[in-house]
């Protein structure tokens, strides 16, 4: 009992924490907040001494941040945000309406996510289900590119194609259902990719669980087995699909501004902007209260699917060993991608030539030109030393931290709902206020959030791990808790954790894409990946090249990533005299015990 009060207590620090500091980021950027107001209110008046001090007035501000902040917290106890420094009307409605139209985005990117994973792990469910899997592990180059896209390119050409050129779907507004159906597309699909890929990955080792042979051999129908399947490998996802529903609703910040919706990221983008300190402080509450929600939720729904077995230890493990993948894919994206990035190397890619603005492809410039009429080769080819070695780093890192801290889930478990409760945008704006701009302010941005999945992950597998006959036998056997975490426990969850790492390398150049497409990261003539598509997109109609040639390469680099994870499996271990026999047929003979997961009669 006393651990959860602790957790509680924990959360609540966090978001209190995390609140005061948006409420302090004015005085964090050093700057006056009656100044920033003013220019949001109108830009055109003078800021003059008396006209500043007016404001400060306006908007009781001259007590100063702590003032501020404790005027707000005593508002809020009695259910009032406070009203905004901008328009001067109630924060709470206008917070409130921003929520419903991203929680309404969220429900139909989620759905369009789920979808795409039932698509994507498809294949995997059915040869599983006629006992046709073999020793087949989870590749798919296809979802990988899917997963790799970014959303705020997939988001244009839909508006662009699907909106205006062909008129299906209207393209701008927020006016009915129809309108949330190229945004949650372009949500929807990359998540859904990363979705299938992690499920992907787990499906194999279900259907080779004693319980689905036990099924079979029982007559149990294919259709039956797969379904149970599914049932046994949710529950590790569950966690990151909470961080999911929490991304979709505050981290659509790019999506909601090109399809022009009134969303809780893009209000949140557009006060931090402003400083508007209630509306930012109000939208900021709101997303740590859906992760909290989300959280339980997806606890609740992974104890129902589980059953008794997480709790008597009656689990098989999903991450048995298995011979890697084959390196001949990987190898071939590795070298395409090489052989792209040293060609653009040997090109300057700050050379203008306004005589050839816009050029299609062709021999002299491979990839086409800008509208500088600088070669797209060239910098996409240097762009990839920003981009690619900053993304490695940055994933090597979040991986680290995400490993430690998803060890210690008591500790980690409120953390990770509050990261992820922030859009990366706001995050990016918080480090700028203390880091200051610069080359490394979207490294700190995008790394202070990327640990948080794999944390997650690493956490939902322990859990499940621990669980298992296999280490209930070794325990049986006298073995201790550093035993049990160094030759049991991270040799089944660190690999699967490394390839979800690997898998999201991507995302990690993605967002460092974003933040250079909302303007938050790298500036010209820097030729990074984010800022070529931010500076072509306008040009996407007329130029298509511009943004396909660096959107194709994002794509291989997600190919590259997905393949190279397939080679990280662990292998099976070869027996060894000693100690490791004794050990070993306890582990074969609960490994050979039929068990059935809840639901299988």
């Amino acid at each position: 009992m006393w651990q959860r009060v602790a957790g509680a207590g924990w959360r609540t620090l966090l978001a209190v924490g995390l609140v005061c500091g948006v409420g302090l980021l004015p005085w964090l950027t050093r700057t006056d907040p009656a100044y920033t107001v003013l220019k949001a209110r109108s830009a055109e008046r003078e800021p003059t001494p008396e006209v500043l001090a007016d404001i400060r007035r306006q908007l009781g501000i001259d007590g100063g941040p702590l003032h501020v902040l404790s005027g707000w917290l005593g508002g809020m106890v009695r259910g009032d945000a406070g009203q905004s420094w901008i328009s001067g009307g109630d924060v709470l409605p206008d917070v409130l309406r921003a929520l419903g139209a991203s929680l309404l985005l969220m429900a139909v990117a989620l759905l369009v996510a789920v979808l795409t994973a039932g698509l994507i792990c498809a294949r995997t469910l059915r040869l599983g289900a006629r006992r046709r899997l073999g020793g087949r592990r989870g590749g798919g180059s296809a979802s990988a590119v899917l997963a790799s896209l970014p959303e705020f390119l997939v988001a244009s050409v839909l508006a662009t194609v699907v909106g205006v050129q062909l008129g299906w779907l209207p393209a701008l507004g927020w006016y009915g259902p129809q309108w949330t159906v190229l945004p949650a597309l372009a949500l929807g699909l990359p998540a859904g990719a990363v979705l299938g890929r992690l499920l992907d990955d787990l499906l194999p080792g279900a259907f080779g669980e004693p319980w689905a042979l036990a099924a079979a051999a029982r007559g149990l129908t294919g259709r039956s087995i797969a379904r149970q399947a599914l049932r046994r490998c949710v529950p590790a996802l569950l966690p990151n699909l909470g961080l999911f529903v929490v991304g979709l609703t505050g981290g659509a910040v790019a999506v909601e501004q090109v399809f022009d919706i009134p969303g809780l990221g893009r209000t949140t983008l557009q006060a931090a902007l402003a400083q508007d300190l209630p509306v930012l402080q109000a939208g900021t509450l709101a997303l740590v209260l859906l992760a909290a929600l989300a959280t339980g939720a997806t606890r609740v729904a992974a104890r129902l699917l589980t059953g008794p077995a997480l709790r008597d230890g009656a689990l098989s493990s999903l991450h048995r060993p298995a011979p890697p993948a084959g390196r001949l894919l990987p190898l071939l994206y590795a070298l395409v991608l090489l052989a792209v990035v040293g060609l653009g190397l040997a090109r300057d890619p700050l050379a203008l030539d306004t005589g050839q603005r816009l050029r299609a492809p062709s021999l002299d410039h491979p990839f086409g030109t800008d509208a500088l009429g600088r070669d797209l080769l060239a910098r996409v080819g240097h762009g990839a030393l920003d981009t690619l070695l900053l993304a490695a780093a940055i994933s090597a890192a979040a991986l680290l931290a995400g490993v430690l801290l998803g060890l210690v889930p008591r500790i980690s478990a409120p953390l990770v709902d509050t990261v992820n409760a922030v859009p990366p945008v706001l995050v990016a704006l918080l480090v700028t206020a203390v880091a200051g701009s610069g080359a490394a302010t979207p490294a700190l941005a995008v790394g202070a959030v990327a640990w948080a999945p794999l944390a997650a992950h690493t956490s939902s597998l322990l859990r499940q791990e621990r669980a298992t006959l296999h280490i209930t036998a070794t325990k049986g056997l006298g073995a201790g808790r550093v035993h049990l975490l160094h030759y049991e426990l991270l040799p089944a969850v660190v690999p699967p954790v490394l390839r979800h790492a690997l898998l999201r390398l991507p995302g990690v150049a993605l967002a460092l894409a974003s933040l250079g497409f909302l303007g938050l990261g790298a500036q010209p003539p820097s030729p990074e990946w984010g800022l070529l598509l931010a500076e072509n997109q306008p040009y996407a109609e007329r130029a298509p090249w511009a943004v396909l040639a660096p959107a194709a390469v994002l794509a291989l680099l997600g190919a590259l990533a997905v393949s190279a994870a397939g080679g990280l499996r662990r292998r099976p271990a070869k027996p060894s005299p000693g100690k490791a026999e004794a050990a070993e047929p306890g582990r074969r003979s609960v490994a050979g015990t039929e068990q059935e997961p809840a639901g299988v009669r």
